[in-house]
């Protein structure tokens, strides 16, 4: 996972910030499908939203 852009670490970030009930930007699709292929976002009815594994692959990246 260490070949993710700046824009979809980004979009993790804001994928981040969303679920915690914070306002974001729009996440650029590009960003967010490939997060999605990588298992570190899914699509659901409100948008894309961060899973476990992109929560723990924020979580290391804040730890290094």
């Amino acid at each position: 996972m260490d070949d993710l852009t700046s824009g979809q670490i980004e979009a993790l970030r804001d994928l981040s910030r969303k679920r915690d009930g914070e306002p974001v930007p729009f996440v650029n699709i590009a960003d967010a499908r490939t997060l999605t292929e990588l298992g570190l976002a899914e699509r659901s009815r409100e948008g894309w939203n961060i899973t476990p594994a992109g929560a723990a692959l924020l979580a290391r990246m804040a730890a290094s």
